[in-house]
C-alpha cells in the first residue's frame, strides 16, 4: 500500500491513478456495452436503454456518496495511526450500503411508471425499460458492496487490487451481454432484459469476491459490526448524505436534459444516450483522479500537512486540462467512426456527432469540477461540494441548456450546457484554491 504522507506526490498519484483507470475501463464498458448490443436491436430500444441512466446513475451516485464518506472518514483515521477504528468503520460502511440501496431500489420499483413518464417516455418505451430495470433493481446491491469495498482499500492507499476486481466485472459482463441478449448457443434470447441480467451476474461475483477478500486476506473489515455502529454511520453519513446529495444532482440534471431532448423525438433521446455513455468513458482519468486523490488529501488533512494538499490539487487540476484537451481532439477525429458504430439511421448518426463537436469541449473544465468536489469531501466539507453542484446543474448546466434549446434547438442545447459547464469550472478552482490559502494561513 501506498505511503501517502511522505511518498513524491506526482508519482504517487500515477501508481494510484493508473490502476484505478484500467479497472474503470472494464468497468465502464458496463454501460457502453450494454449500449452496443442493445443498439443491434433498433432505434426504440436504445432508447428505452437511455431513459434508464438518469435512474439508475441516481442509485449508482448514492453509493459513490457513501464510498466518499467511507474513505474520508477512513482516510483521516489512518492519517491519524487509528487503524481498529478505520476498520470498524469500514464494515459499517458495507452494512449501510446494503441497507440504504436496497430501500432507494425498492421505492424505485414501485414508483417506476411516474418516475419513467415524468423523463418523457412512452407507454410502449416504459414496457421495454421496465424489461431491463426489473432485474436491475433485483441486483443493485451487488453492484454497490464492491464499490464501497473499493472505497475501503483507497482509504488505505490500495488501489491495485480493487481495479483488478473492477476489470473482472466489466470482463464478465462483456461476454455476457451478447450471450444473454441474442441467446447465442445455450442460452435464452432475452433482449433487453438479458442485458440487466448479465450485468447483475457480474455484479454478484464482485461482491462475493471484494467482500472475501477485505475481510480474511486483509483485515481491513469484520465479517459482523462491532459495538458503536450507529455511532460509526453518523461519522459516515455526515460527509455520504452531502456527497451523495452532490452526486445525485447528476443524474437529476440528465433526467432534466433527457426530458428536454425527448422534446425533439426518439432518435435525439437515444443520440443523447450515446453520448452520455461516451461521456462517463472520456472522464475515465478524471473519475480515476477524483477516487486516488482523496485519500492523499484526507490522511495529509488528518496529519496537518497542508502544503502536500495544495501540491496534489494543483498538480491533478493541470494534468486534467491538458488531458481532457487531448481527448476532445480524438473524439473529433474517431466521431464519425463512433456515430455510425452505434446507430445506422441518419438522424441518430447526425445528432451523436453534434454531440461530439460541442459538449466535449468543457470535460477538463468539467473534471475542475469533479475534482474540487472530491477534494473538498476529503476536507471533510462536504457542504461546500454539495452547493458546487448544485450550482454546477441549476444555476449554470441546465438553465443556459434550456435557454440554448429555446433559441437554436438541439445545437443550441449542447452550446449552453458547454457554457455552463466552463463557468462552474473556472468558479470551483477559484473557491477551492481561497479555501486553500485560508489554511496555509491558519497553519
Amino acid at each position: 500500500m501506498q505511503n501517502l504522507l511522505s511518498s513524491p506526490i506526482a508519482p504517487t498519484l500515477k501508481r494510484m491513478t493508473l490502476p484505478i483507470c484500467l479497472g474503470m475501463v472494464m468497468l465502464m464498458s458496463f454501460n457502453l456495452v450494454d449500449t452496443f448490443f442493445i443498439s443491434l436491436l433498433g432505434t426504440e430500444p436504445l432508447a428505452a436503454i437511455s431513459f434508464t441512466f438518469p435512474v439508475t446513475f441516481s442509485i449508482i451516485s448514492m453509493v459513490i456518496g457513501l464510498g466518499i464518506g467511507t474513505s474520508a472518514v477512513l482516510g483521516r483515521f489512518a492519517g491519524q495511526g487509528k487503524s481498529e477504528e478505520a476498520k470498524a468503520h469500514g464494515t459499517a460502511a458495507i452494512y449501510l450500503t446494503a441497507l440504504l440501496v436496497a430501500s432507494l431500489s425498492l421505492v424505485t420499483f414501485l414508483l417506476a411508471d411516474e418516475i419513467f413518464s415524468l423523463l418523457g417516455a412512452s407507454d410502449a418505451q416504459i414496457r421495454l425499460v421496465m424489461e431491463y430495470m426489473n432485474l436491475w433493481l433485483l441486483g443493485s446491491v451487488f453492484l454497490a458492496l464492491p464499490m464501497v469495498g473499493n472505497a475501503v482499500f483507497r482509504a488505505n492507499g490500495e488501489t491495485k487490487l480493487p481495479s483488478l476486481y473492477m476489470a473482472l466485472g466489466g470482463a464478465i459482463n462483456a461476454v455476457l451481454d451478447p450471450l444473454l441478449i441474442f441467446g447465442i448457443g445455450p442460452f435464452p434470447e432475452m433482449g433487453i432484459s438479458g442485458a440487466a441480467l448479465a450485468s447483475v451476474i457480474s455484479f454478484f461475483i464482485g461482491s462475493v469476491i471484494i467482500i472475501t477478500v477485505l475481510a480474511n486476506r486483509h483485515g481491513l473489515i469484520n465479517w459482523f459490526p462491532s459495538a458503536g455502529l450507529l455511532q460509526a454511520w453518523q461519522r459516515i453519513l455526515n460527509i455520504a448524505l452531502p456527497a451523495a446529495g452532490a452526486n445525485m444532482l447528476t443524474p437529476l440534471a440528465m433526467a432534466v436534459m433527457t426530458a428536454m431532448v425527448a422534446s425533439y423525438g426518439a432518435a435525439a433521446v437515444a443520440a443523447y444516450g450515446v453520448g452520455t455513455r461516451l461521456e462517463s468513458i472520456a472522464s475515465l482519468v478524471v473519475l480515476a483522479l477524483s477516487m486516488s486523490l482523496p485519500p492523499l488529501v484526507s490522511q495529509n488533512h488528518g496529519a496537518g500537512n497542508w502544503l502536500r494538499v495544495r501540491e496534489a490539487y494543483l498538480l491533478a487540476i493541470k494534468f486534467v486540462m491538458i488531458w481532457q484537451g487531448v481527448v476532445y481532439l480524438l473524439l473529433l477525429a474517431t466521431g464519425g467512426f463512433i456515430a455510425s458504430a452505434f446507430s445506422q439511421d441518419e438522424s441518430v448518426a447526425d445528432i451523436i456527432m453534434l454531440f461530439i463537436l460541442i459538449l466535449p469541449f468543457g470535460y477538463g473544465f468539467q473534471g475542475v469540477t469533479i475534482l474540487t468536489n472530491s477534494s473538498f469531501n476529503a476536507l471533510h466539507q462536504p457542504h461546500r461540494a454539495l452547493l458546487l453542484s448544485f450550482a454546477r446543474f441549476f444555476l449554470f448546466f441546465v438553465p443556459l441548456a434550456y435557454l440554448g434549446g429555446q433559441w437554436f434547438g438541439i445545437q443550441g442545447l449542447f452550446l449552453g450546457g458547454l457554457v455552463g459547464t466552463i463557468l462552474t469550472g473556472v468558479i470551483a478552482f477559484c473557491w477551492f484554491r481561497k479555501q486553500l490559502n485560508l489554511h496555509l494561513q491558519e497553519a
